[in-house]
């Protein structure tokens, strides 16, 4: 029997021991895997649950329904007013510790990984490379580009020699390219990457990126939009009025979708798949409750950043919610 399993059976044997005292306490994944145990102690069944989750489509690239994100791969994640934090991750995601995560990832249902190709040391495509290579890893990668005004074709050319299975514009470039009435850049990315055999996408943190995307004609694969509610402590609506990247708008970290309702409205028009990011306002929402709204306001895909010890209980939120009743008008378009 593999470690893997035997970890698993010693969890279950732990749960099935203290089920009385502490089921109240017990996170998502024990309460599966308590209950997987009582109606069906079997290993087969066990690989069943932890192996499989729901997935759709973009173009012909079918990936699941949660895809872990590169933030905290990458060595960069916002964390408020932390300074110590970026160092604190690129400390703690050695190359090994990447691959351990992406192997978590992998063997619980999650198959498309986020990252940025753009890093001084190109140290997410070397990691996901050897991960291929020498872990077997299956893992689609969808590329987060950065092209530039001078040179759209350079950075996504590197995506795609590297083994990109899709790739999109990153959301502050293509906001900046909006604000300055360069949608016109946009359309060039998007043709590029579809040109090259690969399903397309544009990010964004303002709304008006995909409107000025829609009202130009341009045909993107999917959309990669932040959403989140504004349910938190940290959240500051009163201070950051109107878009995101309106010019007069005061930064505030920790908010990243500061229109909710009006993204949800406005998706609900767009035929595409819609990749939601920033689900949880950066580790300020529980994935229980951000998993879930993102879901019901009609994001097809949703994105997070993991740790390793996080993976499995993220994955089997993502599952019962999307197995559970969810009230969402947007129909699903992937």
């Amino acid at each position: 029997m593999s470690d893997h399993l035997n970890r698993r059976d010693f969890l279950i044997k732990s749960i099935l021991a203290s089920a009385g005292a502490v089921a109240g306490s017990m996170s998502i994944e024990e309460r599966a895997l308590l209950a997987s145990s009582a109606n069906a102690p079997n290993t087969q069944q066990l690989n069943d649950y932890v192996e499989t989750l729901q997935t759709g489509k973009i173009g012909d690239l079918e990936i699941s329904r949660l895809i872990i994100g590169g933030n905290l791969v990458a060595g960069y994640a916002h964390a408020r007013d932390l300074i110590y934090g970026n160092t604190l991750f690129k400390n703690y995601f050695t190359d090994q510790k990447i691959m351990e995560t992406l192997q978590t990832a992998e063997k619980t249902g999650i198959n498309t990984v986020i990252l940025n190709n753009l890093t001084r040391d190109m140290k997410p495509v070397n990691v996901l490379q050897r991960f291929w290579n020498e872990f077997g890893g299956k893992m689609h990668w969808i590329a987060q580009c950065n092209p530039q005004s001078t040179d759209i074709k350079t950075n996504i050319r590197m995506a795609i020699d590297n083994g990109a299975s899709a790739a999109f514009i990153q959301g502050g470039i293509a906001d900046g390219w909006v604000e300055h009435d360069r949608v016109d850049l946009i359309g060039d990315v998007v043709q590029f990457i579809q040109q090259n055999g690969l399903p397309a996408g544009v990010g964004s943190h303002s709304l008006q990126t995909p409107r000025a995307v829609e009202s130009a004609g341009i045909n993107p694969d999917f959309y990669m939009k932040t959403l989140h509610h504004h349910k938190y402590w940290s959240a500051q609506p009163d201070e950051v009025k109107g878009d995101f990247y309106a010019t007069s708008q005061k930064s505030h970290d920790n908010m990243w979708c500061t229109n909710p309702q009006e993204t949800i409205d406005f998706m609900k028009q767009i035929n595409r798949p819609w990749i939601a990011y920033k689900v949880l306002a950066a580790g300020a929402i529980h994935p229980r409750d951000g998993f879930k709204f993102a879901y019901e306001s009609g994001a097809d895909f949703i994105v997070a950043g993991m740790f390793d010890f996080q993976v499995r209980e993220d994955v089997a939120i993502a599952k019962n919610t999307l197995a559970g009743e969810l009230n969402r008008e947007r129909a699903w378009m992937g």
